[in-house]
Protein backbone atom coordinates (compact mmCIF):
# COMPACT_ATOMS: atom_id res chain seq x y z
CA UNK A 1 0.00 0.00 0.00
CA UNK A 2 1.32 3.50 -0.73
CA UNK A 3 2.10 6.13 1.94
CA UNK A 4 -0.76 8.45 3.19
CA UNK A 5 -0.01 11.74 3.76
CA UNK A 6 -2.11 14.16 5.63
CA UNK A 7 -3.14 15.81 2.11
CA UNK A 8 -4.70 12.57 1.32
CA UNK A 9 -6.79 12.84 4.48
CA UNK A 10 -7.50 16.38 3.82
CA UNK A 11 -8.66 15.68 -0.23
CA UNK A 12 -11.03 13.06 1.33
CA UNK A 13 -12.45 15.28 4.05
CA UNK A 14 -13.06 17.60 1.18
CA UNK A 15 -15.93 15.21 0.25
CA UNK A 16 -17.92 16.06 3.97
CA UNK A 17 -19.96 19.35 4.05
CA UNK A 18 -21.49 21.13 7.03
CA UNK A 19 -25.15 20.70 6.34
CA UNK A 20 -25.77 24.09 7.70
CA UNK A 21 -23.06 26.17 5.79
CA UNK A 22 -23.12 24.19 3.19
CA UNK A 23 -19.41 24.30 2.64
CA UNK A 24 -16.65 21.18 3.20
CA UNK A 25 -15.00 20.86 6.76
CA UNK A 26 -11.75 21.39 5.33
CA UNK A 27 -13.01 24.82 3.31
CA UNK A 28 -14.22 26.27 6.51
CA UNK A 29 -10.87 25.43 8.39
CA UNK A 30 -12.66 22.83 10.73
CA UNK A 31 -9.76 20.03 10.33
CA UNK A 32 -6.56 19.96 12.00
CA UNK A 33 -4.18 18.15 13.82
CA UNK A 34 -3.77 15.13 11.31
CA UNK A 35 -1.55 12.45 12.27
CA UNK A 36 -0.33 9.61 10.34
CA UNK A 37 1.05 6.08 11.92
CA UNK A 38 0.94 3.24 9.30
CA UNK A 39 -2.14 3.30 7.59
CA UNK A 40 -3.96 4.41 10.84
CA UNK A 41 -5.06 8.15 10.95
CA UNK A 42 -5.75 10.30 13.74
CA UNK A 43 -7.64 14.32 13.55
CA UNK A 44 -9.81 16.63 15.06
CA UNK A 45 -13.04 18.40 13.55
CA UNK A 46 -13.59 21.72 15.50
CA UNK A 47 -17.61 22.47 15.21
CA UNK A 48 -18.78 25.87 15.19
CA UNK A 49 -20.16 25.39 18.74
CA UNK A 50 -20.24 22.66 21.83
CA UNK A 51 -24.02 22.02 21.42
CA UNK A 52 -23.87 20.93 17.56
CA UNK A 53 -27.22 18.25 17.04
CA UNK A 54 -25.46 17.35 13.92
CA UNK A 55 -21.96 16.15 15.66
CA UNK A 56 -22.45 12.44 15.09
CA UNK A 57 -23.50 12.41 11.89
CA UNK A 58 -20.67 14.66 10.77
CA UNK A 59 -18.05 12.24 12.59
CA UNK A 60 -19.12 9.45 11.25
CA UNK A 61 -19.35 11.12 7.56
CA UNK A 62 -15.44 11.84 7.68
CA UNK A 63 -15.23 8.32 9.10
CA UNK A 64 -16.56 7.16 5.78
CA UNK A 65 -15.29 9.28 3.57
CA UNK A 66 -11.45 8.38 4.77
CA UNK A 67 -12.16 5.23 4.03
CA UNK A 68 -13.60 5.43 0.71
CA UNK A 69 -11.45 7.75 -0.75
CA UNK A 70 -8.26 6.48 0.95
CA UNK A 71 -8.18 2.33 0.29
CA UNK A 72 -6.65 0.08 2.30
CA UNK A 73 -6.65 2.54 5.21
CA UNK A 74 -6.68 0.79 8.79
CA UNK A 75 -8.19 2.73 12.06
CA UNK A 76 -9.94 6.75 11.67
CA UNK A 77 -9.84 8.31 15.11
CA UNK A 78 -12.07 11.89 14.68
CA UNK A 79 -11.02 13.97 17.88
CA UNK A 80 -14.42 16.19 17.64
CA UNK A 81 -13.97 19.69 19.00
CA UNK A 82 -15.62 22.59 19.45
CA UNK A 83 -15.23 26.83 19.12
CA UNK A 84 -18.21 28.68 19.59
CA UNK A 85 -18.23 31.11 16.45
CA UNK A 86 -18.85 34.76 16.60
CA UNK A 87 -19.70 37.61 14.17
CA UNK A 88 -19.37 40.54 16.48
CA UNK A 89 -15.94 40.84 18.09
CA UNK A 90 -14.11 42.88 15.24
CA UNK A 91 -15.80 46.21 15.78
CA UNK A 92 -17.43 45.32 19.49
CA UNK A 93 -16.57 48.01 22.04
CA UNK A 94 -19.20 46.64 25.05
CA UNK A 95 -18.90 43.10 26.20
CA UNK A 96 -15.61 42.54 23.66
CA UNK A 97 -14.96 39.28 25.19
CA UNK A 98 -18.63 38.15 24.73
CA UNK A 99 -18.98 35.93 21.35
CA UNK A 100 -22.79 36.06 21.11
CA UNK A 101 -25.23 37.82 22.49
CA UNK A 102 -28.73 36.65 22.72
CA UNK A 103 -32.45 38.06 23.64
CA UNK A 104 -35.20 36.06 24.40
CA UNK A 105 -38.30 37.94 24.30
CA UNK A 106 -42.05 38.21 24.25
CA UNK A 107 -44.68 40.39 23.23
CA UNK A 108 -46.72 40.04 27.00
CA UNK A 109 -45.90 38.30 30.08
CA UNK A 110 -46.86 35.44 31.61
CA UNK A 111 -45.59 32.74 28.55
CA UNK A 112 -43.18 31.65 30.32
CA UNK A 113 -40.03 33.94 28.90
CA UNK A 114 -37.77 33.51 31.85
CA UNK A 115 -38.70 30.20 32.06
CA UNK A 116 -37.07 29.58 28.43
CA UNK A 117 -34.08 31.46 29.62
CA UNK A 118 -33.00 29.88 32.18
CA UNK A 119 -34.00 26.24 30.95
CA UNK A 120 -32.25 27.29 27.69
CA UNK A 121 -28.93 28.95 29.30
CA UNK A 122 -28.37 25.48 32.10
CA UNK A 123 -28.61 22.92 28.92
CA UNK A 124 -25.68 25.14 26.65
CA UNK A 125 -23.49 25.38 29.81
CA UNK A 126 -24.13 21.43 30.32
CA UNK A 127 -22.93 20.95 26.29
CA UNK A 128 -19.91 22.66 27.65
CA UNK A 129 -20.57 26.04 26.28
CA UNK A 130 -19.75 29.35 28.93
CA UNK A 131 -22.66 30.69 29.31
CA UNK A 132 -23.85 33.94 31.26
CA UNK A 133 -27.39 35.50 31.64
CA UNK A 134 -28.85 38.93 32.55
CA UNK A 135 -32.21 39.18 34.03
CA UNK A 136 -33.26 42.31 32.53
CA UNK A 137 -36.99 42.27 33.67
CA UNK A 138 -35.70 44.95 36.36
CA UNK A 139 -39.38 45.02 37.53
CA UNK A 140 -39.92 41.38 37.99
CA UNK A 141 -36.75 39.53 38.22
CA UNK A 142 -36.96 36.05 38.57
CA UNK A 143 -33.99 34.49 37.87
CA UNK A 144 -32.33 34.01 41.23
CA UNK A 145 -35.54 32.17 42.29
CA UNK A 146 -35.10 29.76 39.22
CA UNK A 147 -31.62 28.92 39.93
CA UNK A 148 -32.18 28.40 43.64
CA UNK A 149 -29.59 31.23 44.63
CA UNK A 150 -32.04 33.96 46.15
CA UNK A 151 -29.52 34.83 49.15
CA UNK A 152 -26.40 35.23 47.39
CA UNK A 153 -24.84 38.66 46.43
CA UNK A 154 -22.29 39.51 43.52
CA UNK A 155 -19.62 40.18 45.06
CA UNK A 156 -17.35 43.54 44.26
CA UNK A 157 -14.01 43.93 43.08
CA UNK A 158 -12.06 47.33 42.56
CA UNK A 159 -10.39 47.54 39.71
CA UNK A 160 -8.31 50.76 38.51
CA UNK A 161 -10.26 52.78 40.97
CA UNK A 162 -13.36 51.55 39.70
CA UNK A 163 -15.84 49.09 41.32
CA UNK A 164 -17.39 45.94 39.31
CA UNK A 165 -19.69 43.03 40.42
CA UNK A 166 -18.70 39.83 39.59
CA UNK A 167 -21.53 37.74 38.43
CA UNK A 168 -23.04 34.60 40.52
CA UNK A 169 -22.67 31.32 38.93
CA UNK A 170 -25.15 28.56 39.25
CA UNK A 171 -25.40 25.55 36.98
CA UNK A 172 -22.21 26.67 35.13
CA UNK A 173 -24.08 29.83 34.17
CA UNK A 174 -22.93 33.41 35.43
CA UNK A 175 -26.09 35.05 36.44
CA UNK A 176 -27.09 38.76 36.99
CA UNK A 177 -30.36 40.23 38.48
CA UNK A 178 -31.76 43.13 40.49
CA UNK A 179 -33.38 40.46 42.67
CA UNK A 180 -29.83 40.11 43.89
CA UNK A 181 -29.80 43.56 45.15
CA UNK A 182 -32.97 44.08 46.53
CA UNK A 183 -35.45 41.62 48.56
CA UNK A 184 -38.74 39.53 47.19
CA UNK A 185 -40.81 42.26 48.69
CA UNK A 186 -39.25 45.24 47.40
CA UNK A 187 -41.45 46.78 44.96
CA UNK A 188 -39.10 48.55 41.99
CA UNK A 189 -40.95 51.85 41.51
CA UNK A 190 -38.85 52.98 38.75
CA UNK A 191 -39.08 55.50 35.91
CA UNK A 192 -37.44 54.07 32.68
CA UNK A 193 -34.23 55.84 32.81
CA UNK A 194 -33.24 54.55 35.96
CA UNK A 195 -34.22 51.25 34.24
CA UNK A 196 -32.15 51.21 31.49
CA UNK A 197 -29.33 53.10 33.62
CA UNK A 198 -29.12 49.52 35.92
CA UNK A 199 -28.95 47.68 32.59
CA UNK A 200 -25.95 49.76 31.65
CA UNK A 201 -24.05 48.72 34.93
CA UNK A 202 -25.23 45.18 34.20
CA UNK A 203 -23.21 45.15 31.10
CA UNK A 204 -20.52 47.28 31.45
CA UNK A 205 -20.07 47.18 35.12
CA UNK A 206 -19.05 43.61 35.63
CA UNK A 207 -16.89 40.97 35.06
CA UNK A 208 -18.06 38.89 32.66
CA UNK A 209 -14.90 37.25 31.20
CA UNK A 210 -15.38 35.27 28.36
CA UNK A 211 -18.46 33.91 27.08
CA UNK A 212 -19.68 32.02 24.13
CA UNK A 213 -22.88 32.76 25.07
CA UNK A 214 -24.62 35.99 27.12
CA UNK A 215 -28.42 35.24 27.14
CA UNK A 216 -30.40 38.44 27.97
CA UNK A 217 -34.32 37.59 29.83
CA UNK A 218 -36.09 40.45 28.31
CA UNK A 219 -39.00 42.37 29.92
CA UNK A 220 -42.54 41.94 28.33
CA UNK A 221 -43.59 44.57 26.31
CA UNK A 222 -41.40 47.01 23.71
CA UNK A 223 -39.90 49.40 25.35
CA UNK A 224 -37.06 51.39 26.87
CA UNK A 225 -34.80 47.98 27.65
CA UNK A 226 -35.41 46.62 24.19
CA UNK A 227 -34.00 50.10 22.80
CA UNK A 228 -31.29 50.19 24.92
CA UNK A 229 -30.02 46.37 24.88
CA UNK A 230 -30.34 47.81 20.77
CA UNK A 231 -27.87 50.85 21.19
CA UNK A 232 -25.31 49.71 23.03
CA UNK A 233 -24.54 46.73 22.35
CA UNK A 234 -23.79 44.42 19.34
CA UNK A 235 -26.52 41.48 19.52
CA UNK A 236 -26.46 37.92 17.89
CA UNK A 237 -29.67 37.93 17.60
CA UNK A 238 -33.28 37.56 19.63
CA UNK A 239 -35.97 34.21 20.18
CA UNK A 240 -39.18 34.90 20.25
CA UNK A 241 -41.02 33.46 23.46
CA UNK A 242 -44.88 32.80 22.59
CA UNK A 243 -48.26 30.29 23.77
CA UNK A 244 -50.26 28.98 21.21
CA UNK A 245 -53.43 31.03 21.94
CA UNK A 246 -53.99 34.53 19.30
CA UNK A 247 -53.75 36.40 22.22
CA UNK A 248 -50.36 36.09 23.01
CA UNK A 249 -49.66 35.57 19.06
CA UNK A 250 -50.73 38.94 18.30
CA UNK A 251 -48.33 40.25 21.35
CA UNK A 252 -45.21 38.43 19.82
CA UNK A 253 -45.87 39.26 16.14
CA UNK A 254 -45.08 42.98 17.65
CA UNK A 255 -42.28 41.75 19.90
CA UNK A 256 -41.27 40.24 16.43
CA UNK A 257 -41.85 42.92 14.08
CA UNK A 258 -40.04 44.91 16.38
CA UNK A 259 -36.63 43.49 16.31
CA UNK A 260 -36.85 43.85 12.87
CA UNK A 261 -37.28 47.86 12.67
CA UNK A 262 -34.33 49.91 11.21
CA UNK A 263 -33.68 51.39 14.72
CA UNK A 264 -33.19 48.10 15.88
CA UNK A 265 -32.19 45.61 12.99
CA UNK A 266 -31.65 42.40 15.53
CA UNK A 267 -31.47 39.33 13.90
CA UNK A 268 -34.30 36.54 14.59
CA UNK A 269 -33.30 33.57 15.25
CA UNK A 270 -36.58 31.45 15.70
CA UNK A 271 -39.98 31.26 17.93
CA UNK A 272 -40.65 29.16 20.90
CA UNK A 273 -43.23 27.87 21.57
CA UNK A 274 -44.28 27.33 25.26
CA UNK A 275 -47.16 25.68 27.38
CA UNK A 276 -47.65 24.07 24.31
CA UNK A 277 -49.57 20.80 24.99
CA UNK A 278 -50.28 19.04 28.45
CA UNK A 279 -49.76 15.36 28.80
CA UNK A 280 -50.89 13.54 31.71
CA UNK A 281 -47.94 11.33 33.80
CA UNK A 282 -50.52 8.16 33.30
CA UNK A 283 -51.13 8.73 29.33
CA UNK A 284 -47.69 9.58 28.59
CA UNK A 285 -48.49 9.30 24.74
CA UNK A 286 -51.45 11.62 24.97
CA UNK A 287 -51.20 14.98 23.93
CA UNK A 288 -53.81 17.59 25.11
CA UNK A 289 -53.60 21.07 23.36
CA UNK A 290 -54.82 23.70 26.07
CA UNK A 291 -54.41 26.98 24.42
CA UNK A 292 -54.34 25.70 21.27
CA UNK A 293 -52.04 24.14 18.20
CA UNK A 294 -49.45 25.21 16.54
CA UNK A 295 -49.67 28.61 17.05
CA UNK A 296 -46.03 29.06 17.24
CA UNK A 297 -45.28 27.31 14.11
CA UNK A 298 -47.82 29.49 12.09
CA UNK A 299 -46.22 32.80 13.78
CA UNK A 300 -42.19 31.21 12.71
CA UNK A 301 -43.65 30.74 9.15
CA UNK A 302 -45.59 33.68 8.57
CA UNK A 303 -42.18 35.92 9.29
CA UNK A 304 -39.91 33.40 7.72
CA UNK A 305 -37.86 32.56 10.61
CA UNK A 306 -37.31 29.05 12.12
CA UNK A 307 -39.20 27.68 14.64
CA UNK A 308 -37.30 26.47 17.23
CA UNK A 309 -39.44 23.99 19.07
CA UNK A 310 -42.23 23.32 21.71
CA UNK A 311 -41.40 23.37 25.21
CA UNK A 312 -45.09 20.96 27.22
CA UNK A 313 -47.35 21.98 30.28
CA UNK A 314 -45.59 19.85 32.85
CA UNK A 315 -45.56 20.00 36.56
CA UNK A 316 -41.93 19.66 37.12
CA UNK A 317 -41.61 22.83 34.48
CA UNK A 318 -43.36 24.77 37.21
CA UNK A 319 -41.76 22.96 40.23
CA UNK A 320 -38.37 23.21 39.41
CA UNK A 321 -38.82 27.20 38.78
CA UNK A 322 -39.94 27.91 42.20
CA UNK A 323 -37.34 25.20 43.99
CA UNK A 324 -34.44 26.47 42.00
CA UNK A 325 -34.15 23.26 39.99
CA UNK A 326 -34.19 23.75 36.24
CA UNK A 327 -36.41 20.95 34.65
CA UNK A 328 -34.05 20.62 31.81
CA UNK A 329 -31.58 19.37 33.95
CA UNK A 330 -33.66 17.55 37.04
CA UNK A 331 -36.80 16.72 35.58
CA UNK A 332 -37.82 12.84 35.50
CA UNK A 333 -40.11 13.33 32.38
CA UNK A 334 -37.99 12.58 28.98
CA UNK A 335 -40.53 14.79 27.40
CA UNK A 336 -39.09 17.93 29.03
CA UNK A 337 -35.59 16.94 28.70
CA UNK A 338 -35.81 16.09 25.19
CA UNK A 339 -37.98 19.70 24.34
CA UNK A 340 -35.13 21.53 26.09
CA UNK A 341 -32.36 19.64 24.56
CA UNK A 342 -33.49 20.19 20.88
CA UNK A 343 -34.44 23.95 21.66
CA UNK A 344 -30.40 24.42 22.80
CA UNK A 345 -29.29 22.53 19.81
CA UNK A 346 -31.38 24.37 17.32
CA UNK A 347 -30.59 27.62 18.87
CA UNK A 348 -26.47 26.67 18.76
CA UNK A 349 -27.23 25.48 15.04
CA UNK A 350 -29.10 29.38 14.17
CA UNK A 351 -26.62 31.28 15.91
CA UNK A 352 -23.81 29.01 13.89
CA UNK A 353 -25.71 29.67 10.67
CA UNK A 354 -26.63 32.96 11.05
CA UNK A 355 -22.67 33.83 12.12
CA UNK A 356 -21.42 32.18 8.88
CA UNK A 357 -23.76 34.41 6.79
CA UNK A 358 -23.15 37.89 8.13
CA UNK A 359 -18.98 36.78 7.74
CA UNK A 360 -19.87 35.72 3.89
CA UNK A 361 -21.41 39.04 3.45
CA UNK A 362 -18.83 41.01 5.02
CA UNK A 363 -15.80 39.40 2.72
CA UNK A 364 -18.46 39.85 0.15
CA UNK A 365 -19.05 43.85 0.56
CA UNK A 366 -14.70 44.16 1.38
CA UNK A 367 -14.46 42.24 -2.11
CA UNK A 368 -16.89 44.48 -3.56
CA UNK A 369 -15.15 47.71 -2.37
CA UNK A 370 -11.73 46.63 -3.00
Amino acid sequence: MMSITPDDILRALRHVHDPDLKKDLVSLGMVSDVEIAGNHVRFKVTLTTPACPLKEKIKQDCINAVRKHIPGIGDVEVVMDAQVTSARLASVNVLPSVKNIICVASGKGGVGKSTVSANLAVKLAAHGARVGLIDADIHGPSIPTMFGIKDRKPTVRLIKEKHYMEPVEAYGVKTLSLGFLINDHQPVVWRGPMVTSALRQFVTDCIWGKLDYLIIDMPPGTGDVHLTVAQIMNVTGAIIVTTPQDVALADARKALAMFRLDSIRIPVLGVVENMAYFTPDDLPDRKYYIFGSGGGKRLADEYEVPFLGEIPIVTEIRTGGDEGRPASLFSNNPAVRDAYEVLALRLAQQVAISNALLVTDDVAKTETIT
